[in-house]
């Protein structure tokens, strides 16, 4: 004959509920845990980013300004051939431009 069951009671029950509540609890707590790395770890790449992206900006300035330098350099040496290249641009562009319409 095979084992009786036995009836569930009411203790049986609470100590069910207890154990559900207590295993949903962890699990928040493990969800909100992992969200306060998560939101640490995309601080940090955006804070790293920043850094970054600030270097860059000074490199690209810096060669901005030193690319400005040569140019004026060039300009103050040969002032009637940078006014014919500009001269030359802006026909180019023009015609660019009209070519459009």
């Amino acid at each position: 004959m095979p084992p009786k069951a036995s009836p569930v009671t009411t203790q049986d029950a609470v100590a069910a509920a207890d154990t559900a509540a207590k295993i949903a609890a962890d699990a928040q707590k493990a969800v909100a845990d992992a969200a306060k790395r998560i939101e640490a770890t995309v601080q940090q790449g955006l804070e790293q980013l920043r850094a970054q992206s600030r270097v860059y900006a000074d490199v690209a300035g810096e060669q901005l300004d030193e690319a400005a330098r040569a140019a004026s350099e060039q300009i103050r040496a040969r002032p009637l051939a940078a006014t014919g290249v500009a001269l030359g641009v802006g026909v180019l562009i023009g015609m660019l431009l009209a070519s459009r319409r």
